[in-house]
């Protein structure tokens, strides 16, 4: 498969959501979580599974646990996105968006059942998050004044 083919499927999947993140990637999430990762220009593809598949798929060529911790939670990254056949391909891209859905809230779940695109906080870099609430302190400290002692 291509970045584009799964691009393409990924975006074919109910409520699905893209989010240039971290520069070079491309998320596909659903519900506000991400589902599958692709490398913008790049050849590589994170994908979460169950347990089982994960044990699987890690013994094959090409195909190796994910980094930055997201091994813990059975995710797996291909190594060229032809380590699989297209079907097969298909089949965890799927696999992938029925596990993250089923992980939401009822609530969220509903809402998509409904057709209807759930309100998620845009994700921020923490260096900006920390930047916006610095800013913010700063401009309470200059709307407040002078206060005045009591004797």
């Amino acid at each position: 498969m291509t970045n584009d083919a799964i691009r393409e499927f990924c975006m074919s999947l109910p409520m699905t959501t893209e989010e240039v993140q971290w520069e070079e990637h491309l998320l596909f999430k659903i519900g506000g979580k991400m589902f599958a990762i692709i490398q913008l220009g790049g050849h590589r593809c994170n994908l979460k599974t169950t347990p089982e598949k994960y044990a699987e798929l890690v013994e094959l060529a090409d195909i190796a646990p994910s980094s930055h911790n997201m091994w813990k939670y059975q995710w797996v990254t291909t190594e060229t996105l032809t380590a699989l056949p297209d079907a097969g391909f298909r089949e965890l891209l799927t696999e992938s968006y029925n596990l993250v859905r089923t992980s939401l809230s009822k609530k969220f779940q509903a809402e998509l059942d409904a057709g209807l695109q759930p309100k998620v906080k845009k994700w921020v870099p923490k260096a900006k998050r920390e930047r916006n609430v610095a800013v913010k302190k700063k401009s309470v400290k200059l709307t407040k004044g002078p206060t005045l002692k009591k004797k």
